[in-house]
């Protein structure tokens, strides 16, 4: 007979991280407390499912592990390695060339922000640019407007000096 509290255990376990816990049972490994190499496996394992199932998994993980007061094994490493691998996206191109390949080991959810804040800011330049060149414009068409009509002042002084 099981003692009950290992079956409440049990069951709250997979009530918090249903996908993982049933991937560990065929598996093979614990799923709490899971380590960073079974999550990476499992992330890779399951690729299949997109990074819109994968990443509430891995938070399921996460809280599953902190509520009973243990290590985060989904945080930086292997686990945040193998879920940037199927995500994608790419480091920001303003990063010095050394920090880019340290991109892959931060959480997804902070890659996603930093991906879009990079977006924003590229648009953000882009804009000024754009309006700093059409103010140049402006500014060359109005000096040339005023030395047209400098010239032309010029010439009609002259020819009633004449």
């Amino acid at each position: 007979m099981t003692h009950p509290l290992l079956t409440a255990l049990a069951q709250a376990r997979l009530r918090d991280a249903p996908i993982f816990v049933k991937w560990c049972e065929l598996n093979g490994v614990s799923a709490c407390p899971a380590t960073p190499a079974s999550v990476a496996r499992f992330v890779t394992d399951c690729a299949s499912l997109g990074t819109s199932r994968l990443w509430p998994a891995l938070q399921d993980i996460s809280r599953m592990h902190v509520a009973i007061g243990l290590a985060d094994p989904t945080l930086g490493g292997p686990a945040a390695r193998a879920m940037s691998a199927i995500a994608a996206i790419p480091p920001p191109r303003s990063w010095p060339g050394p920090f880019k390949h340290r991109f892959a080991a931060l959480p997804y959810d902070i890659q996603v922000h930093l991906a879009a804040h990079e977006t924003q800011r590229e648009r953000a330049l882009r804009r000024a640019q754009n309006d700093a060149a059409s103010a140049r414009q402006k500014l060359a068409a109005c000096e040339a407007e005023t030395k047209d009509g400098k010239t032309n002042g010029n010439e009609a002084a002259t020819r009633d000096q004449n």
